[in-house]
């Protein structure tokens, strides 16, 4: 039976910024869908988070969450992170590959926020990198390498005739977007479909590798300053946590 007829999760977070490493999750979406007879079951889980400190007014423009309401009703940050990373583990302990579209942020991120915290993150819980993963934004620079123009989420859903349910920018909503744009793309590309997800997850990781390789090269002869792409996929290199 192909990956595509069992369970898959699908994640993403909504966060006051997009550095990895000092940047916090505001809220975050765990979606399990799997084929039923008669057809697909879906659960969804949300979290809001009290992310500890000010979420900027521009981070609030694009997801809607304010600080006053994220320290009103969301969940203490340990509590939550903690949470979001079991749920995680036990899908990939199952063997269900985790979705999420440009997971080298999420990933890393939630890594990231887990250690802040003092808490184990889903590598250490796993004793091992989190695989397999699936990247629709990485399948897409793949099988599509040469084409022009943005590749955000909205441009995807409109590349492969996905409508989202709300406007994007809700992790929920995002979430089922990406996993909608994954359905499509397998559709279009049978040989999603035939290799395992685990095949998938290599060829991404190389894929990513490659481009990551031809962009920071460019960068460095264009005489570019600022952040390199990062080479590793789905997450930063595990950190080994403390003894």
């Amino acid at each position: 039976m192909s990956w595509i007829h069992a369970g898959i999760v699908g994640f993403d977070t909504e966060t006051t910024g997009v550095d990895v490493d000092e940047d916090r999750i505001v809220s975050a979406a765990l979606i399990h869908r799997v084929a039923r007879p008669g057809g697909v079951a879906t659960t969804v889980r949300t979290w809001l988070l009290d992310p500890g400190v000010e979420i900027p007014t521009g981070a609030t423009a694009i997801h809607g969450i304010t600080t006053e309401h994220a320290r009103r009703h969301g969940a203490p940050a340990p509590v939550a992170l903690d949470e979001i990373a079991q749920a995680l583990v036990a899908a990939q302990r199952r063997g269900e590959p985790v979705v999420a579209y440009n997971a080298s942020f999420d990933l890393t991120l939630l890594d990231v926020e887990l250690r802040r915290h003092g808490l184990p993150t889903v590598p250490d819980r796993l004793g091992r990198a989190a695989a397999p993963v699936l990247d629709p934004f990485v399948l897409d620079r793949t099988l599509d390498p040469y084409r022009p123009g943005s590749r955000r989420l909205g441009d995807l859903c409109e590349r492969y005739g996905v409508t989202a349910a709300a406007p994007l920018h809700s992790a929920d909503v995002d979430v089922l977007a990406t996993l909608d744009v994954l359905a499509r793309m397998v559709e279009l590309h049978p040989a999603l479909r035939d290799r395992t997800a685990a095949e998938l997850h290599a060829l991404q990781a190389a894929e990513h590798r490659a481009w990551a390789d031809v962009f920071n090269a460019e960068r460095l002869a264009r005489g570019s300053s600022g952040t390199p792409a990062e080479p590793h996929w789905p997450a930063r290199l595990p950190v080994p946590s403390p003894v």
